[in-house]
């Protein structure tokens, strides 16, 4: 045998070795190793799935419905989508050819930029955001240009700083409202003038209404389609985790105009195949007899959205008022510690766990993020933890 020594070749591709750890995943697999831990950190319904919702799919399962379904999803699933953003919002999709059903909102994601984007190319998002947003932008080989917000305008972004950041590599803008994780909603005339924006410059638009649902105070959502001039240029993902409790189900969908929508589909077919046929069974039945139950929740959510948020202020953690999701971003900075170190030590020294501002981007410095959909007893309870730690402070 040589002795030549061979040398050793990278086994995983740098761009993947480059991308930092998801820091909600990371705060989660802490407390799994800690008894007593009462944790705010994931974003996920504390309800079970409805059961009206689940025996669809139960009975799906009793007479055998195991099957693939088409790739873009069960028709009958894309025709109760396109009838419900017509009811709710005025906008209507072609089920046949501008829907498509995703495992999750998370894949419709990954699908939409890596149809959309050629290497190199710039998205700007607005931040603190979605943990997953950049680096679902990196891996299709773009670039992620964070776009600042701020507390004093409950991080509704300045249509004047998007613009700033708009270069000749610029593609597309994604935005989330309701906003994960600061609970901000984008009011009609900032979501009209981003749209704007977008026409002016040629941009795709990219709009996450996951928590569309999830609001309170008479809020009214602003559907990205039902904008004036934005629905040739835009991508709409939803989905049904968060408002019908079904994270576990897997189920989102993506709207689009029919040729950005077959570039997605073709990547889907051969990544994915389709969304499980349980989950998008009892998706059907979330549209049509779900209704109930998400106004039962989202009473509950807005009861523990006021406790929540009263207890921050209480112990001096500033906080506003969100008007939809199921998060708060209480201002930590006058303690003197950094995100990290108040989350690390809050969770070693009183059990509690939350989540860094700085995992949802750099401008996230200075805040965590708090879920209240945990129950109300949990939730006294971790209020008086903190107001102990803070007090320590």
């Amino acid at each position: 045998m040589s002795d030549v020594t061979v040398p050793t070749r990278r086994r995983v591709a740098r761009l993947v070795e480059d991308l930092p750890p998801s820091g909600i995943r990371r705060f989660f697999d802490l407390v799994q190793g800690t008894p007593g831990v009462i944790s705010l950190g994931v974003g996920e319904p504390d309800f079970a799935t409805p059961w009206v919702i689940s025996t669809r799919s139960i009975a799906g399962l009793e007479a055998g419905r195991t099957t693939y379904t088409s790739n873009l999803g069960l028709p009958e699933l894309r025709q109760a989508i396109a009838d419900n953003l017509e009811r709710r919002y005025q906008v209507r999709y072609d089920w046949a050819s501008e829907i498509l059903v995703t495992v999750g909102v998370s894949e419709a994601l990954d699908l939409a930029f890596r149809a959309i984007l050629e290497p190199g190319d710039e998205v700007l998002i607005p931040e603190p955001c979605f943990v997953s947003y950049g680096p679902t932008v990196t891996l299709a080989h773009g670039q992620p240009v964070p776009v600042p917000t701020y507390v004093e305008d409950e991080f509704v972004p300045r249509v004047e700083l998007l613009e700033a950041a708009i270069t000749p590599r610029t593609r597309a803008i994604l935005i989330g409202s309701p906003s994960n994780p600061t609970g901000a909603v984008y009011p009609l005339q900032t979501m009209r003038d981003i749209a704007d924006l977008a026409a002016a410059h040629d941009l795709i638009l990219l709009s996450d209404e996951i928590y569309d649902r999830l609001l309170y105070d008479g809020t009214a959502h602003v559907c990205a389609a039902a904008l004036p001039g934005a629905r040739e240029r835009l991508i709409l993902f939803n989905g049904f985790s968060k408002a019908y409790a079904m994270t576990g189900w897997r189920v989102g969908y993506a709207c689009a105009p029919g040729d950005i929508l077959a570039g997605m589909v073709k990547i889907h077919q051969y990544a994915l195949m389709c969304a499980s046929i349980m989950g998008q069974e009892a998706a059907i039945e979330a549209l049509r007899r779900g209704e109930r139950a998400v106004e039962e929740m989202v009473k509950s959510y807005d009861q523990r959205r006021r406790l929540l948020v009263a207890g921050f202020n209480s112990a001096g953690l500033p906080c506003f008022l969100p008007r939809g999701a199921f998060y708060t971003f209480p201002d930590i900075r006058a303690t003197g510690l950094d995100s990290e170190t108040f989350c690390q030590r809050l969770l070693t020294e009183e059990k509690l766990a939350v989540v860094p501002g700085n995992a949802f981007g750099a401008c996230g410095e200075g805040h965590l993020r708090a879920t209240y959909a945990a129950s109300l007893d949990d939730l006294r309870e971790a209020i008086t933890r903190l107001t102990r730690f803070v007090a320590r402070l």
